[in-house]
């Protein structure tokens, strides 16, 4: 009788103990480390809203987000952070450039200053990114996403399909068939008036997306199209897991989010997984066009790396890696190089002399001509707008990091488990940097190039700084002054009195309510 009597005391004993350190495990991770990050932040000097339980600043996040959506701007201003940005503006107003804030119960720490930002964006690390929410592979989980020696091997690996010869030769065909197809819809729409009225968000996203399709999959083009439009419509449902308040776990419940995610990653991924099984077959056999799209050039540098290293699971990129990578040219292809095309047009829409002044140029450089490489690299004027859109209205509008262990960054010592967060937009708008002038549109202010106009300090980075400053870059640059330049060669335009002066940040800085525009045929 001792023996069943102590039997099921000690089992009460073991299931209280494992309760207990559930429920220490969850205080500590909703309440007890949050309020002693946020005594350690204060003893730093930093200030920022108490910690609330569980929340953090989200709801107030989302409150401001939503009145500032809920009402548009005057059309001629370009001061967009009290509409993109609210909640960051108004910490930073209340706290100084160095606060922090709370999405959740992580706590991240804003950084304005141009010296820690560079210390922040060259110690890749001391300042590795964000360890990614486990819904975000629900989106993408390649280079932007990687760190350390894995970060490393894919950027190596990745490199050649973006130097400057492959864009020469391979993808500058691409930017032209697929903007010359958007155009000639265009053209079709004219009246006998030679004009017409559309909204020219919903063409530019196309566009890019069908920029993406040809450059990444090429022969496969059709196929890349279908997969690409899963990726869109995987996008929303993924955006509205990963603002909300992650808890562990939850991932793994028959939720209807959940399921669909669930649902559309297994398309998207079987469909990936047989173009790149099709594309290395072809590549096994010989076939020279199997390496002219970003695919192509990846499978065949991948392949490179393991024949010089040796076939083991260190070497080389997996199947799995190379369908991230692809899902990874979607996302940071389509959706940047659409918001900085529509931008682009708005303000020169709105700033008819500096479009009359760019149109003046494309013509000198090509006149009815098609757009080749060497001519886009020549327009200066023009690649004096793209840097003044970028800046007023950088696609990404911050940047965000992570520390593992206790860190100096400059004066601030922070304890593992902050974040850090680089304001983009605020800093390309401070008047302390650029000037009274600074929420104007100025592209004169890069008449001398980037260097001359940052004074070489990092306060213009819409594509990051550093070690790993996006790499598709010079990519995205040449596609934007391609079509810009083809679009200049045919028409003028100006904004419609039905267009809504509304940015917003998604999951890039878009207009809310699109952006109709007027064209006139040249």
């Amino acid at each position: 009788m001792e023996i069943s009597l102590a039997t099921p005391t000690i089992g009460i004993w073991i299931i209280l103990s494992v309760i207990i350190w559930i429920t220490w495990r969850v205080l500590n991770w909703l309440w007890v480390r949050p309020k002693m990050i946020e005594r350690y932040l204060r003893n730093e000097g930093l200030e920022g809203n108490s910690y609330k339980f569980l929340f953090g600043d989200t709801k107030l996040m989302r409150k401001m987000a939503m009145e500032a959506k809920s009402k548009p701007m005057n059309i001629s201003s370009d001061d967009i952070t009290p509409r993109a940005n609210p909640f960051f503006l108004q910490n930073i107003t209340s706290y100084g450039k160095n606060n922090f804030s709370w999405i959740g119960p992580v706590p991240f720490v804003t950084i304005m200053d141009t010296e820690k930002i560079k210390e922040i964006c060259t110690k890749n690390n001391d300042f590795p990114k964000l360890k990614a929410n486990p819904l975000k592979k629900f989106l993408t989980m390649g280079l932007a996403d990687l760190d350390g020696e894995k970060w490393a091997k894919h950027r190596k690996i990745i490199n050649p399909a973006f130097n400057l010869e492959k864009l020469k030769l391979m993808m500058i065909p691409a930017f032209y068939q697929s903007c010359n197809d958007m155009i000639c819809k265009w053209e079709a729409m004219i009246s006998l008036d030679g004009s017409c009225e559309l909204d020219i968000w919903p063409f530019l996203q196309n566009f890019s997306s069908d920029v993406i399709s040809r450059t990444a999959f090429g022969s496969s083009y059709e196929e890349g199209t279908i997969v690409f439009q899963h990726l869109k419509d995987q996008a929303e449902p993924a955006l509205e897991a990963l603002t909300s308040v992650y808890i562990p776990g939850w991932r793994f419940l028959p939720t209807a989010l959940n399921k669909k995610l669930k649902e559309n990653d297994r398309v998207i991924r079987a469909s990936l997984k047989d173009i790149i099984n099709k594309r290395e077959k072809a590549m096994k056999a010989g076939d020279q066009v199997a390496n002219d799209d970003l695919l192509g050039i990846l499978l065949e540098s991948n392949h490179m790396e393991i024949q010089q290293h040796g076939n083991n699971n260190n070497v080389g990129m997996s199947i799995d890696d190379v369908i991230e990578e692809c899902k990874l040219f979607y996302f940071a292809g389509q959706e940047t190089t659409s918001s900085l095309l529509v931008w682009l047009m708005v303000l020169l829409a709105r700033h008819d002399d500096w479009q009359v002044r760019a149109r003046e140029e494309v013509l000198h450089v090509f006149n009815s001509q098609k757009p080749d490489f060497d001519g886009l690299n020549r327009l200066k004027i023009l690649t004096m707008i793209v840097y003044e859109v970028l800046r007023l209205y950088p696609p990404i509008t911050a940047l965000a990091r992570t520390i593992h262990k206790e860190t100096k960054l400059g004066n601030l010592s922070l304890p593992a488990g902050v974040n850090i967060l680089l304001p983009i937009l605020q800093i390309h708008h401070d008047l302390e940097i650029w000037g009274n002038d600074a929420k104007e549109f100025k592209p004169e202010r890069f008449s001398e190039g980037v260097s001359k106009a940052t004074k070489g300090q990092v306060t213009f980075f819409p594509f990051g700084w550093g070690p790993r400053v996006c790499i598709g870059q010079n990519f995205a640059i040449l596609e934007v002054k391609m079509a810009l330049s083809m679009i200049l060669q045919r028409f003028s335009f100006e904004l419609s009195p039905a267009y809504t002066h509304a940015p917003c940040s998604v999951l890039t800085l878009q207009p809310q309510h699109g952006a109709p525009i007027i064209l006139h045929k040249l």
